[in-house]
């Protein structure tokens, strides 16, 4: 590490963050292992499960079925998007009223710089046990967070993975790098299963080696300069990281049973390409090409695409989505999903010559649809490919993109939330929030609360 590097980094990464909610929110499943899933299907997978879940084993992407054999005694509880959202925001805010909030890395994941004036690794400290007293005031004790504190980001972020749950990990420039050594190089951002691979055909299957390696080695097997900010980010350098770009806009859904069949199926495809067509034009940018997969119970599946001259257009997509569908073959589906590809900004976008005028009065169409859907609530307008199926696309979260509520829906029965300690501020939602939907019983017995 380079001598004297100062600690110029904190990341706040929320625990087990939607299986805390749920249990911040129902104090019957403190203390209890608790899964959260999409939909409450023995067929379905734990998008989340809490830390005493994750003691028998249960993880993100573990079947429902197999959580419940793993741990016997486990909650499953229905997701609640919005609920989340809520939580994050305000978990945000706890966050900025202690340290200046840099970067929303994920929806459970924030970064801060730390300036000269908390530089110092007893101010740093002091800062972030305060944030962690804040939240558990303010937000709740459930919602417990691991923190860390390093030279750089990258760093911040092992650090933020080295002690869980509830956390505060320093790396100051004499722990570097003994106490990287302890870790697997699959623990670091930016080592992923290919890249492992890799890096073990070349010798290099340690933390130790990876460390040793030279600047140009990593550069070889890295393929180029990451393999070089690689090398400068273990030492602390504050190399900064690749802005993220767009590269797919899409969705997908699990079918509940009464919608596994050939045309429900097709009209939740239309409703996940519809929505997805909004995101993009929210985004500004154009999609040359439509990606459609299905997937069946047994885990084959199918998917096809096809490629067109980019758009925003929904109808087009409408149109590309058809012809797909109708070279469809298979077995009864499960899950489908859409995805717009071949992303471009307006500058990059070349119109039709022979319908750009049509592209024009559509656009005009696509802008007003949009605005009502925005002012008036989801479905308010809707093309008719998704009749019958408007309630079957719900608001989704992936980890790196927090859905935004002026172009997505978020149902308003999801969002009250209980703030310990503080009345509800202008605009804040009160009251006592709906009960999730949960199954605690055995394979295929449902014990449900509708919200």
């Amino acid at each position: 590490m380079l001598a004297g590097v100062p600690l110029r980094s904190l990341i706040v990464d929320f625990n087990s963050f939607f299986a805390s909610c749920e249990q911040q929110e129902r104090p019957a499943l403190r203390g209890r292992p608790v899964g959260v899933a999409p939909v409450l299907a023995e067929t379905s997978c734990c998008i989340a499960a809490s830390y005493d879940a994750r003691r028998h084993g249960v993880k993100v992407g573990t079947r429902v079925d197999e959580a419940r054999r793993l741990c016997p005694g486990i909650t499953i509880v229905e997701a609640r998007p919005a609920l989340y959202i809520q939580y994050h925001r305000r978990l945000i805010a706890i966050i900025e009223s202690c340290l200046h909030v840099t970067e929303v890395l994920s929806i459970d994941e924030v970064a801060c710089e730390l300036t000269a004036t908390f530089a110092p690794r007893e101010k740093a400290v002091t800062r972030a046990r305060r944030i962690k007293a804040a939240i558990a005031r303010e937000a709740g004790a459930c919602l417990t967070c691991s923190i860390g504190i390093a030279a750089n980001r990258f760093l911040a972020k092992v650090a933020s993975d080295m002690q869980k749950p509830d956390g505060l990990v320093v790396l100051e420039d004499a722990d570097v790098p003994a106490r990287l050594l302890e870790l697997e190089l699959a623990d670091f951002v930016g080592i992923g299963r290919n890249m492992e691979r890799r890096l073990r055909a070349r010798g290099i299957d340690t933390v130790r080696k990876l460390y040793a390696a030279t600047k140009a080695e990593l550069r070889g097997i890295w393929g180029g300069i990451e393999g070089a900010r690689m090398h400068a980010r273990l030492r602390g350098e504050n190399v900064p990281l690749a802005a993220r770009e767009h590269r797919t806009v899409g969705h997908s859904h699990v079918l509940p049973p009464p919608l596994r069949n050939e045309t429900a199926a097709l009209a939740v495809l239309h409703r996940l390409l519809q929505k997805a067509a909004m995101r993009l034009r929210h985004m500004g940018l154009y999609a040359g090409g439509l990606h459609v997969s299905v997937r069946h119970r047994e885990g084959r599946g199918w998917s096809d695409e096809l490629r067109f001259n980019e758009t925003q257009d929904t109808l087009q997509f409408t149109h590309a989505l058809t012809q797909i569908w109708e070279r469809r073959r298979g077995r009864a589906p499960f899950q489908v999903g859409v995805v717009l590809f071949n992303l471009v900004e307006l500058p990059g976008h070349t119109p039709d010559l022979f319908t750009h005028e049509q592209e024009q009065a559509r656009g005009r169409l696509h802008d007003i649809v949009d605005s009502l859907n925005r002012a008036y609530g989801k479905n308010t307008v809707y093309f008719g490919g998704a009749h019958g199926a408007t309630g079957y696309a719900p608001m989704r979260i992936a980890f790196t993109r927090i859905p935004q509520p002026e172009i997505e829906e978020i149902d308003p029965a999801q969002s009250k939330v209980i703030r310990p300690g503080k009345k509800p501020g202008p605009g804040a939602p009160s009251g006592d929030p709906p009960q999730p939907r949960i199954d605690a019983g055995g394979a295929g017995r449902r014990a449900s609360a509708q919200p």
